[in-house]
């Protein structure tokens, strides 16, 4: 968890926003990728590896919100 501190939350704010939603048109990518998982569609390794890549700051973001402002 002290990788997790040492990570600044405008940072993660911003990552989340850029890589973790771009391209932006027609929709986000995350969006898609969330969408291919619901409906089974998410198989192909590249997918995969997509949805790691546009989720992860995502996931840090809320792991550091959560640490921040609920688990003290």
């Amino acid at each position: 968890m002290t990788f997790l501190d040492q990570i600044p939350l405008n940072l993660l704010v911003l990552a989340s926003l850029t890589l973790g939603l771009a391209p932006f048109v027609p929709e986000p990518h995350i969006v898609e990728k969330i969408r291919m998982l619901f409906a089974g569609q998410l198989v192909k390794p590249i997918d995969i590896f997509d949805m790691v890549l546009h989720g992860t700051p995502w996931v840090l973001l809320i792991l550091k919100l959560l640490r921040t402002f609920v688990l003290r």
